[in-house]
């Protein structure tokens, strides 16, 4: 980055340099165009002197008025050319150029006094004396000393101009050799920012690479992660199972046993009561109807625990016995659709307990008048769903039922499927789940 700065400074440099040569160069051209004026205006203010000592001549020999136009002309083209020569000297800002045009001034002065001498004395009528001033060779000495003093002039500003050229050329050299070095610095910034972006650009490449790669190995252990977790689940059930099959099991074996034995010691005892304490009789019968509602009970928490209609009636059978009872306990006016589908026993299991925890939540928080329950194979899939009339819920603040979700959730992925619960307020609750059916090579390796 600092030599992108240093480049930078430089290139600032070069072009302040290149500006100022300009604003020079420019304040040298305007005072090479002054300078050339005011050679241009004493060329033709000499141009002028040249023509009135012709015309004056001629005047004298032929005596032509049309000789003097010249003369009269010059006079005052002379003084204007004059003035704006000075005004050009000053306006240059050359100090030797003042000087060496006032020697001009006083010999274009000297000359026109000369001419106008001359013409005064002709006028009055006196031509001897004006020719007599003539062959003198005054104005003859007068009109060599000025072109002597003309040919300095033109010199020295010849020169000085010279030198302004040379400045200037200088100046465009120097101009040159700054484009050129701006361009080379251009190049270079150029060829440093082409560099910087490769390097920026192969940054970015091995960050998307190392981002890419990070994003693949927490993706594997997320899916390891989630692989776990799902074994862990499918451990904690099968754990929970055993757990409700023991204590079926001890429920069946234990308590069943004592409630049939006191049960059968109740009808021994019955004639014996019905004889000898008759009063005792409504005692006997409330005791046996309160056996056959603990025996009844034992059985309903035996199916709740672990329902052995599964294993002997299938899945529909099972879970329209589990309707109709929930109907018949709760009132609830319940509408199932259950076909017959080819799921192994865990994955049977675990479509009854979403059915049945679904139905302990209707009843607990819905607060709902009908539910409909299907069951029917989609393609590859079991699908079951669950849908209530009730109040529902806002499914992401509500925590109605929560830890029951959860465990439907956790059931049904731990079984390779799918759940989702669609619910609002006022609009009732859905619960679909989808488990994957038995493959041909699931059913050889159960059977």
């Amino acid at each position: 980055m600092w030599r992108i700065g240093a480049a930078v400074v430089a290139a600032a440099f070069m072009l302040i340099i290149t500006e100022l040569a300009y604003q020079s160069q420019s304040d040298k051209l305007a005072t090479l165009v002054k300078m050339g004026k005011a050679r241009l205006a004493l060329t033709y203010a000499m141009q002028r002197i040249t023509d009135a000592e012709s015309g004056k001549r001629g005047y004298l020999l032929v005596g032509g008025k049309d000789y003097l136009e010249p003369y009269v002309r010059a006079s005052n083209d002379v003084r204007v050319a004059l003035r704006e020569i000075h005004a050009l000297d000053q306006a240059s800002g050359d100090p030797t150029l003042p000087p060496m045009q006032m020697k001009m001034d006083l010999l274009f002065e000297e000359k026109l006094a000369e001419m106008q001498e001359v013409l005064r004395r002709h006028e009055s009528g006196n031509h001897e004396a004006a020719l007599d001033m003539v062959r003198s060779g005054i104005g003859r000495e007068i009109m060599q000393h000025m072109r002597q003093t003309f040919d300095a002039n033109l010199t020295q500003r010849n020169e000085l101009i010279a030198e302004g050229l040379n400045e200037i050329q200088e100046l465009l050299l120097l101009g040159r050799i700054g484009i050129a070095a701006m361009t080379v610095l251009s190049l270079l910034i150029l060829v440093l920012l082409i560099r910087q972006g490769r390097e920026l650009m192969n940054e970015r490449e091995s960050q998307r690479k190392a981002l890419l790669h990070e994003k693949d190995r927490l993706e594997q252990e997320v899916q390891r992660r989630t692989s776990d977790l799902r074994d862990l689940a499918r451990h904690l059930q099968t754990a929970r199972e055993d757990e409700r099959e023991r204590l079926a099991r001890d429920l069946h074996d234990e308590l069943g046993a004592l409630l049939t034995t006191a049960k059968l010691d109740v009808a021994v005892l019955r004639p014996r009561i019905q004889q000898n304490m008759p009063e005792m009789l409504p005692k006997v019968t409330h005791l046996t109807e309160a056996l056959n509602q603990g025996i009844a009970l034992k059985r309903r928490i035996i199916e709740d625990l672990c329902p052995s209609s599964l294993r002997t009636l299938g899945l529909p059978a099972s879970l329209e016995a589990l309707l109709h009872d929930t109907a018949k306990v709760s009132g609830l006016k319940i509408e199932q659709a259950l076909q017959a589908v080819d799921l192994s026993a865990d994955d049977q299991l675990t479509v009854y307990r979403v059915v049945q925890e679904a139905l302990t939540n209707t009843l607990k928080y819905a607060q709902a008048q009908h539910v409909r329950v299907r069951l029917l194979p989609q393609g590859d899939q079991a699908m079951v769903s669950i849908e209530d009339d009730g109040i529902g819920f806002d499914t992401e603040t509500s925590r109605l039922g929560r830890h029951g979700l959860r465990g439907m959730h956790f059931r049904v992925e731990a079984s390779g499927g799918e759940l989702s619960l669609t619910s609002s307020p006022g609009q009732g609750t859905q619960i679909v789940a989808r488990l994957p059916l038995r493959t041909t090579n699931d059913t050889e390796t159960s059977a």
